[in-house]
């Protein structure tokens, strides 16, 4: 969702609650009416949606399965929009759904990544690894840029920034739209991937380059470009140590600004350019002996030519003002506030607004002097997850929330301070909700963890418990909404009781929890749920502790793998979705963040693959894997089943056949749950009386 500039309107996409075709809506904040601006339908005359496959590797990145308008960029005098669709580019008027085609249209080679000029009087956008500028008046399009192989890109984010970084960008327009700062990505160093469909051998394999940790990455360089065309100046900086291109910024009151992170993520520099000559200096370096977090929405200059970061030096997030030069002016929040993420500047009123909470189960928006010596005001108080989403310059916002109590809304905050209407959902009312206790464990470390108990529950009795795990970094599985647990409920209906646990590793309790995996993703995760679950095991007799099971996707998956091979006298039974099982297999950025280089942690790299510890699996495991996975590749899987197979472990494998990692079709999820529930009842059993003995 997005505000206009003045805050007057309120655009969002909504489907209807059982497709994932997306419309565009427009919300009068006066007046509270809505109605839809365009459809698809509407733009391409009934005829069926084409997507690139660009456009498609774009939408896996972004974990969007929406079709439809799936996606729009407002004009910054928010009079038009830009949507994407079906190789085209449609200019849409924002007020009345009028549109046309700007720009070439070829479904071979679709528009990606379409962005307005600062000054909206042109557009670029990427076709096939090239960059292109619209001129909006006419419509005709100019082409800057002429890949000299298939293996170099310009204007694109590479696979690591996409994937790992938050980085969807790969060009950025200068203040006055004269010139574009344009990443060149050179793929020849890495290796090439190949996902063939075994169930269409007639068709080509999708081939993709992939960087395995300690392999190379792409070659990834900037350089600066006339919006007219023209030749590249390129920027310097010491690339050989610092090859990542972690963030770019070119604001108005600021310098072109680049983040730039050496291989392993343990330093950083954040580098003022000088255009004309692309010469760079060094504003800041950060530095982390583990690894070092980024925050994409930093750096943000002030009018003054300061500019806020945020760093995790004093032991959590916190945002922070510095200098024109990148000295350290104050600390704006402290570390016990809990600093999530920035929402809003508000530099008349000295003002900044940000989401922050001190318990990870919430977050609220706070509102934050930027002098020093004030306290930070909270402004959303019900209970549970709360975001926001501001106008330009105007103090209208919305209130995006999810409440432990099980209420959600998108409510509008008008300019006066009064309450404005509510973004309405057409989804459907769930016939029940989720039954959901949140709890802190009294062990030591104390986890956040919740349990989901069958609706017909009855405390004579025990359960067989199954943890809905995710286990790794970046990630919580413990959330104040209900509707996070509708599957959960499901399978706690056939028989069980569903438990989830925040162990370190996890984000939102400090830099020393999160860091405690540093060079070993599963030791310390696996000793956090066991002892979460006996100390839960403890307080709740009902949780049969001698009849555990572990479910995950992606890291997930690999956590519960790692479960039954490493912790088997706990966990009886997993289903592993799509698990990383070594690696050396999975991509540089992620993997080398947490685990160091495999040269360097060799050992680190053996004790952490389910590959090496094959052998000692000795309890139900249920592997599921998409074979089109373009993120956790199945090889993950297959050398999993074949080292398992060699072992003469029994095992079962599920093969989804042409699934991304996503697997988002609703038809294979229902049978998906309808597995799970069979598997874990196969294996675990049914709940029994308090008295009645273990078989």
């Amino acid at each position: 969702m997005q505000l206009s500039p003045n805050g007057a309107f309120a655009y969002f996409l909504r489907s209807g609650p059982r497709t994932a075709v997306r419309d565009l809506y427009v919300l009068d904040v006066a007046s509270g009416t809505e109605r839809v601006l365009l459809t698809a339908d509407a733009l391409l005359g009934g005829a069926s949606e084409q997507l690139s496959d660009a456009e498609r590797a774009r939408r896996e990145r972004l974990r969007l399965t929406a079709s439809g308008i799936a996606d729009y960029a407002l004009s910054p005098d928010g009079a038009s929009f830009l949507v994407p669709l079906s190789g085209k580019l449609f200019l849409v008027n924002a007020l009345t759904g009028a549109s046309r085609t700007v720009g070439a249209a070829d479904a071979s080679a679709a528009p990606v990544d379409a962005r307005f000029s600062p000054d909206g009087a042109r557009i670029a956008c990427v076709r096939d690894g090239d960059l292109y500028v619209i001129d909006v008046r006419t419509g005709a399009e100019r082409r800057l840029t002429r890949r000299p192989s298939p293996a170099v890109s310009y204007g694109e984010a590479e696979f690591v920034a996409q994937e790992e970084m938050d980085r969807m960008e790969g060009y950025w327009w200068s203040p006055d739209g004269a010139t574009l700062a344009v990443e060149e990505a050179d793929t020849t160093p890495e290796e090439t991937f190949h996902i063939a469909d075994p169930a269409h051998p007639e068709r080509d394999p999708a081939v993709f380059p992939y960087p395995r940790a300690g392999k190379p990455n792409a070659l990834v360089r900037l350089g600066l470009m006339p919006a007219r065309g023209g030749r590249f100046t390129w920027v310097s900086w010491d690339r050989d140590r610092y090859p990542y291109l972690a963030k770019v910024v070119w604001p108005y009151n600021g310098p072109l600004t680049v983040l730039v992170q050496n291989r392993t993520q343990t330093e950083e520099l954040l580098l003022a350019v000088d255009p004309r000559t692309g010469a760079a200096r060094t504003l800041l370096t950060e530095r982390d002996a583990q690894w070092l977090n980024l925050d994409d929405q930093m750096p943000r200059y002030l009018s003054d030519g300061s500019f806020l970061w945020t760093t995790e030096r004093g032991g959590a997030w916190q945002l922070e003002r510095r200098a024109v030069d990148g000295s350290l002016l104050h600390a704006v929040t402290l570390p016990e506030l809990g600093y999530r993420g920035l929402a809003r500047v508000d530099e008349p009123a000295g003002a900044v607004y940000v989401i922050a909470a001190r318990d990870p189960l919430e977050s609220h928006l706070w509102r934050v002097p930027l002098s020093e010596g004030s306290e930070p005001v909270q402004l959303t108080q019900e209970p549970g997850a709360h975001d926001a989403v501001f106008a330009g310059a105007a103090p209208v916002w919305i209130d995006v929330a999810d409440t432990i109590t099980g209420e959600r809304f998108m409510r509008v905050h008008r300019a006066d301070g009064s309450l404005g209407p509510e973004l309405r959902s057409v989804a459907e009312t769930p016939l029940v909700m989720p039954r959901v206790e949140h709890v802190w464990t009294d062990s030591e470390p104390r986890m956040r963890a919740v349990l989901v108990r069958p609706r017909d529950f009855d405390a004579r009795k025990r359960y067989p418990v199954i943890e809905w795990a995710y286990g790794g970094p970046h990630a919580l599985q413990v959330s104040a909404t209900p509707y996070r647990y509708f599957a959960a409920q499901w399978l706690a209906d056939h028989g069980f009781i569903v438990v989830a646990i925040d162990g370190r590793g996890t984000p939102a309790r400090g830099r020393v929890w999160e860091r405690a995996i540093a060079r070993d993703l599963i030791t310390v995760p696996l000793a956090d749920h066991e002892l979460a679950l006996r100390a839960l095991g403890r307080r709740y007799p009902e949780l049969d502790l001698e009849r555990v099971g572990v479910h995950g996707w992606s890291f997930g998956g690999y956590y519960a793998t790692m479960a039954l091979l490493r912790a088997g006298d706990l966990y009886k039974a997993a289903i592993a979705g799509a698990p990383v099982t070594d690696w050396h297999d999975y991509d540089t950025h992620y993997t080398e963040r947490y685990m160091g280089l495999p040269d360097d942690n060799a050992a680190g790299y053996a004790s952490t693959s389910a590959v090496v510890a094959a052998s000692r699996l000795e309890r139900p495991l249920l592997l599921i894997h998409g074979t089109a996975d373009d993120n956790v590749y199945f090889l993950h899987s297959l050398k999993l089943a074949d080292a398992l197979f060699r072992a003469g472990r029994t095992f079962e494998l599920l093969t989804l056949a042409g699934q991304t990692h996503m697997a988002a079709d609703p038809e294979l999820q229902l049978r998906l749950q309808e597995r799970m529930a069979a598997f874990f009842t196969e294996h675990l059993g049914q709940p029994r009386a308090a008295s009645e003995a273990a078989p």
